[in-house]
């Protein structure tokens, strides 16, 4: 991203068929949540906003896509209660929040808790679908913490994870 601009659109293109799999397989709707950059809690929409990746997915969808100016709160909340079938929604930055990884101060001066974060994000799904490896690794909100009863990888945690066992069964 550069001047509020997508320069590569490879993680969008990367996402469309894992999208379109849940949709044509019975999920009502897809709710998207990812985090860009680090802004350290603070909303810099110039540089960190998902709103141009949002209008990039939209295209390579071909469908409409929902995009939410935040995370959290009760319009996130309206949007995913009961969204119409084959809904997309994206919602901001997560990182816009210092909740999201427990790190940091709020506005009170007080170390930022993640656990609401968690909790409120584990209200908008009944299951999860992490896109890759790292991801699942990473101890951000979207996964770690995140009770949802049914949890999942994507099509690129399983290619690297058909690579990662070649290495192990074949190394070179």
């Amino acid at each position: 991203m550069k001047n509020n601009q997508v320069t590569n659109n490879q993680s969008i293109k990367a996402a469309v068929p894992r999208i379109k799999f849940c949709l044509d397989n019975g999920v009502k709707s897809v709710v998207l949540m990812s985090h860009l950059g680090w802004p350290d809690g603070v909303p810099k929409h110039d540089k960190y906003s998902l709103e141009p990746a949002a209008v990039g997915l939209k295209s390579a969808l071909g469908r409409d896509l929902l995009f939410s100016k935040d995370c959290v709160g009760p319009e996130v909340e309206k949007a995913c209660a009961k969204p119409a079938a084959g809904s997309v929604i994206r919602l901001q930055n997560l990182r816009f929040h210092v909740e999201e990884e427990g790190k940091g101060k709020d506005a009170s001066g007080d170390k930022a808790k993640a656990e609401p974060a968690k909790a409120f994000r584990a209200s908008l799904s009944k299951s999860l679908c992490e896109r890759c490896f790292l991801h699942h690794t990473q101890a951000h909100s979207p996964t770690a913490g995140v009770s949802l009863p049914q949890k999942a990888g994507g099509f690129l945690m399983k290619k690297e994870l058909n690579y990662f066992s070649k290495a192990l069964e074949s190394p070179e």
